[in-house]
């Protein structure tokens, strides 16, 4: 684990970011309600300092991957099979930062950043924090997403 610390993967890259799949998304998640028009009305949000539409924060680009990656080998489940293997998600917090627009092209790498071992009343527990950040083709920081793993 030291040696995997701060290495970040190789960048996943989305496909370019759709003004339809915006206005989608933001029906989906306002529902029943109409979304802000922020995320749907290009003359309105051409006024605003965004000059166009934007997504709501939570769109993901990487939601409808024609390739899907094979699940990782010795990932954690609540069953286990010992003393290691058992785990669960301790939650995730997002920061964003530049927001995504239409024609955006997101890319997505992923790191450990730290980990602690503290005993519980599940025995000896480690906790992983592991980082996923996104950036748009310019390089701008798009969404940092912190996840909390635990095995015990």
């Amino acid at each position: 684990m030291v040696q995997r610390k701060g290495v970040f993967s190789e960048p996943r890259v989305a496909p370019p970011i759709a003004l339809s799949d915006i206005r989608k998304w933001g029906i989906a998640v306002y529902w029943p309600e109409t979304p802000p028009k922020l995320h749907w009305d290009e003359d309105y949000a051409r006024t605003t300092r965004h000059g166009g539409v934007i997504a709501p924060l939570d769109f993901n680009p990487f939601a409808w991957p024609i390739d899907r990656e094979p699940p990782t080998s010795g990932r954690a489940t609540a069953a286990g099979a010992g003393v290691g293997t058992r785990g669960m998600n301790g939650g995730q917090t997002e920061e964003y930062y530049a927001p995504m627009k239409s024609g955006d092209v997101i890319s997505s790498t992923t790191g450990l950043t730290e980990w602690t071992e503290r005993q519980t009343r599940l025995g000896l527990t480690l906790f992983t924090t592991t980082e996923t950040r996104w950036t748009n083709q310019d390089g701008e920081l798009v969404k940092v997403k912190k996840s909390i793993g635990i095995r015990y």
